[in-house]
């Protein structure tokens, strides 16, 4: 899968040998989340992260990109931030860029199904104007898409989305 390398105050996501997207360094939200952390948190939003993102947040948790901008619906978006993935939200200050925090935050406008348990759409990078990036699971519980999802277009249990990509490595390889 991806090679991850720190070099001059950035981080490159590498994959087939080619630099994709740097992440700023000090923008890394610390603490990094540990496996068990990663697990716990699948099991309450009852889905399974794809490899390539836990290999990514594991590196770059909340990270700021340089290559930022995608092509979306006929439009241009740019990531502010991925979001991260803390255990404890309230002694750190990036707390607010929490997966789960950003989650219980737009969450009945994630999906149309109010009965729900656990997620369907999980938000995890915030762009510009209050859409996400997310990874898509409503078709595909083992291998979720990525999807933007549109703040201004959405209502309680009733999502607008977008696909933008197959799997987030493919997402990553977007970014310019």
């Amino acid at each position: 899968m991806d090679d991850l390398r720190k070099d001059m105050q950035m981080y490159h996501i590498i994959i087939e040998g080619v630099i994709i997207m740097t992440i700023q360094e000090d923008t890394i939200v610390q603490p990094i989340p540990t496996d068990v952390l990663i697990a716990k948190k699948e099991d309450v939003w009852r889905i399974k992260l794809p490899m390539d993102f836990k290999e990514f947040i594991v590196t770059n948790n909340g990270g700021i990109p340089n290559e930022k901008s995608f092509h979306c619906n006929e439009r241009n978006y740019s990531i502010t931030r991925f979001l991260c993935i803390l255990e404890d939200v309230k002694e750190n200050p990036n707390g607010w860029y929490d997966i789960s925090v950003v989650e219980s935050i737009i969450g009945e406008r994630l999906t149309d199904n109010e009965d729900l348990i656990g997620v369907e759409v999980l938000p995890i990078a915030e762009l510009f104007a209050k859409d996400y990036v997310c990874l898509d699971y409503r078709e595909n519980k083992e291998n979720p898409f990525i999807c933007l999802w549109s703040d201004s277009e959405s209502g309680d249990f009733d999502p607008v989305t977008y696909k933008v990509a197959d799997t987030f490595s493919e997402f990553i390889a977007m970014l310019k």
